[in-house]
């Protein structure tokens, strides 16, 4: 458990956090612009010395009124959202420096990295020669390579274009399924939150204002509105059971098939498949005749009304649950409430790419 209760006061701006965050996956640190998520990762880091307060790791004391234990002995890894590459090293050379200057026992291996982050065809290139995509890549790996207890991430891939993200989101996958490093992740991207986190963080003016497991927290009617109404939506899990002739890919889940547009995954892979709560559409019966494809029976376990017209209704779909924001006219046409049976209806082309990733476990088996 990393453990921090600190302060640290700006001309116009506090960080007061309190919070033990779990050394388990991925925890997202999720906030807008200015609400003090990297400053909380300067804090943990060492680099922000005016900081008042305790910061421990595993019952570690890195910071309190008598200890302040510098950034290069906290064993901590941290990838920037710019690179920050050595311009005169290669690939391999950038690798190399983090991997000389490790600890000895434990950790990831030089292979391991180049294998998992897919470096092999970089090695030999010049750092000044890689695309953005490539760059962070390699960031990640020489972060890695420094065997760090603790990888800090702020905004990665905020500087990258949806091609390049493509490229490391998969990496990270790897990173929080093999579970062996556990990693802080900031950034105020909810596509990025609801693919990675484990956990989630959300901060805002400098304080937490909610934390708990992501699979709870993207369900919370109440949270929604932290993470903004658009972006409101839940995870399901999910496994491959097909591809099929027409594009589409079959998968099984615990309240039924589902079938998306096709996924780049082998037969019998685990996915996280995140469903934004404005493209479900309700029903009190079965409907027939339509163009959605997925019609899956669920039960209402909480209804939360908007000031305005809308609501955001939770559905238990399955063993998973499940968002749909829809009007307050269409609660009371539907007599919807808790307990009452209706059906959720999505349709295939709904679910974007960047919203299908790799569940927790073996990593390898998503091909």
């Amino acid at each position: 458990m990393l453990k921090v209760n600190v302060s640290l006061a700006f001309a116009d701006f506090k960080l007061e956090v309190v919070q033990d965050f779990s050394l388990s996956g991925i925890t997202a640190i999720f906030g807008r612009s200015g609400s003090g998520k990297s400053t909380l990762l300067r804090v943990v880091a060492g680099l922000e010395k005016r900081a008042k307060g305790n910061v421990a790791l595993d019952g570690e004391a890195w910071q309190n009124g008598s200890v302040l234990v510098p950034p290069e002995r906290r064993g901590v890894g941290y990838v920037f959202q710019d690179t920050r590459l050595f311009p005169h090293l290669s690939v391999s050379g950038n690798l190399k420096f983090a991997a000389k200057r490790a600890p000895k026992a434990g950790g990831p291996q030089f292979e391991e990295v180049v294998e998992a982050l897919d470096l092999s065809p970089l090695l030999s290139r010049s750092s000044d020669a890689l695309s953005g995509g490539e760059k962070q890549r390699v960031a990640i790996g020489r972060a890695l390579l420094s065997k760090p207890r603790l990888l800090l991430m702020d905004e990665p891939l905020a500087a990258l274009d949806e091609a390049r993200k493509a490229e490391i989101l998969p990496c990270l996958e790897r990173l929080r399924d093999q579970g062996t490093i556990p990693v802080l992740y900031v950034s105020h991207a909810m596509a990025e939150v609801a693919r990675l986190a484990t956990n989630i963080v959300v901060m805002e003016a400098g304080r937490v204002l909610r934390a708990g497991e992501a699979s709870t927290m993207l369900a919370d009617t109440e949270a929604a509105s932290l993470f903004g109404l658009r972006e409101a939506g839940a995870v399901m899990n999910a496994r491959v059971s097909a591809h099929e002739a027409d594009g589409l890919t079959l998968l099984a889940t615990s309240a039924g098939p589902l079938l998306l547009p096709r996924v780049n995954a082998a037969v019998g892979a685990r996915l996280r498949v995140r469903i934004h709560a404005h493209e479900v559409i309700l029903s009190r019966e079965k409907p027939v005749g339509l163009s959605a494809l997925n019609i899956l029976p669920a039960i209402v376990t909480e209804l939360r009304l908007g000031d305005g017209p809308g609501a955001l209704v939770q559905l238990q779909v399955g063993d998973d649950l499940v968002l749909a924001r829809i009007t307050r006219r269409s609660v009371q046409a539907l007599q919807l409430g808790v307990g009452k049976t209706c059906f959720a209806i999505l349709k295939s082309v709904a679910v974007a790419r960047d919203d299908v990733g790799t569940a927790a476990g073996d990593w390898r088996s998503s091909g």
